[in-house]
């Protein structure tokens, strides 16, 4: 049997490892610093937890592995500017926006896109960073080594933040899981929410949007697409070619979660609907150490990354998924009073947008 080697061995390659493991795959993450020479065969199948990696003795027999799923697509979503040029040519909304030349300056950016305007760094830069904000009536400047290396987006007023989870097989086929609701804290994604009836008037839309983009790229796998709403509007803020932190809740909530999928289209196996079991909750743990006392609530799935804790890491999560509106606000309760700042915002979220 073929081996489905990942590129990345952090906590989403574990996680897909895991899923793979009732199929009967056999899933080896690879440590994008190791040195290792790798037992590739050539009907081998070759994955990515994340968009990009150094070049390494790994990584560089992955990376030429003629079964790599994606290989093009990688560069093509790593890098914000072709990310959006992608956007553009596709004609998929998205937040005004210019690249950053050599040149540029930060009364441009204000002329062009308003007072308030996000500098985003082309390569790099996740859970809020390599961003640097423009803001007119401090009268920032761009600064000078970020020149020719990023992108200006205007800054966006949006309403919520939302993210969609699809896969598509090698035949083309595409699925995908309800909308989740999410809320980031510092750039950092700290909870998660669905499906929420309040969004299902915008699902076919995300569905179209996120389809459009996955056809065009021949992509096969999960792909994830972070959005804001603004009314009934979506523009999208950034997407991810691989599983994803706002799917995770997929684990508890869904028939077949998202790294079984993804493992499922990239091994060329049957896809299918799967089928959403209830209301699912995800609360990202950052920066905490774990706390066994957490599973003695009821319902509470622990994922625990086996990472060294340190402030602004994620380290793991918790889901958990239930019809009982009374049961999940119990638990979310408990919780508040087991976690420090800032949970009690993100508690405080989740408990707001659950169903009546």
């Amino acid at each position: 049997m073929s081996t489905i080697w990942v590129l990345g061995a952090g906590q989403l390659g574990a996680m897909l490892k895991q899923a793979a493991t009732p199929l009967g795959l056999n899933v080896r993450p690879v440590d994008i610093e190791s040195d290792e020479i790798l037992n590739l065969a050539s009907n081998d199948i070759v994955t990515a937890e994340r968009e990009e990696w150094p070049t390494t003795k790994a990584t560089e027999q992955l990376a030429t592995h003629k079964n790599f799923v994606n290989l093009n697509t990688f560069p093509q979503l790593a890098d914000r500017l072709t990310q959006k040029q992608w956007l553009d040519r596709l004609n998929l909304a998205t937040a005004p926006w210019f690249p950053i030349k050599q040149d540029s300056s930060s009364e441009h950016c204000y002329s062009t896109l308003g007072e308030r305007v996000l500098l985003k760094r082309r390569r790099g830069g996740y859970d809020g960073k390599g961003q640097f904000w423009l803001k007119q009536d401090e009268a920032t400047e761009i600064p000078e080594d970020w020149k020719g290396h990023a992108i200006a987006e205007q800054a966006i007023n949006f309403d919520e933040e939302v993210s969609l989870v699809g896969v598509r097989g090698k035949n083309g086929e595409s699925y995908f899981y309800p909308l989740t609701l999410n809320l980031h804290i510092n750039g950092i994604l700290y909870a998660s929410i669905a499906p929420l009836h309040r969004l299902n008037h915008l699902q076919s839309k995300a569905e179209a949007m996120l389809s459009k983009l996955m056809e065009a790229l021949d992509y096969v796998g999960v792909m994830a697409m972070e959005c804001f709403r603004l009314g009934d509007d979506l523009l999208i803020n950034e997407l991810a070619p691989r599983v994803h932190n706002s799917g995770h809740w997929t684990q508890a909530g869904a028939s077949v979660n998202q790294f079984e999928n993804h493992i499922r289209a990239v091994a060329g196996l049957p896809l299918a609907p799967a089928e959403v079991k209830n209301l699912s909750l995800m609360v990202n743990l950052i920066g905490v150490p774990v706390n066994y006392d957490w599973l003695s609530t009821e319902g509470i799935e622990l994922y625990w990354y086996k990472k060294s804790v340190r402030p602004g890491r994620k380290v793991g999560h918790i889901n958990m998924c239930s019809g009982d509106t009374t049961k999940l606000n119990k638990a979310l309760t408990k919780l508040d009073a087991q976690l420090p700042e800032p949970y009690q915002e993100a508690i405080k979220w989740l408990k707001a947008n659950l169903p009546e």
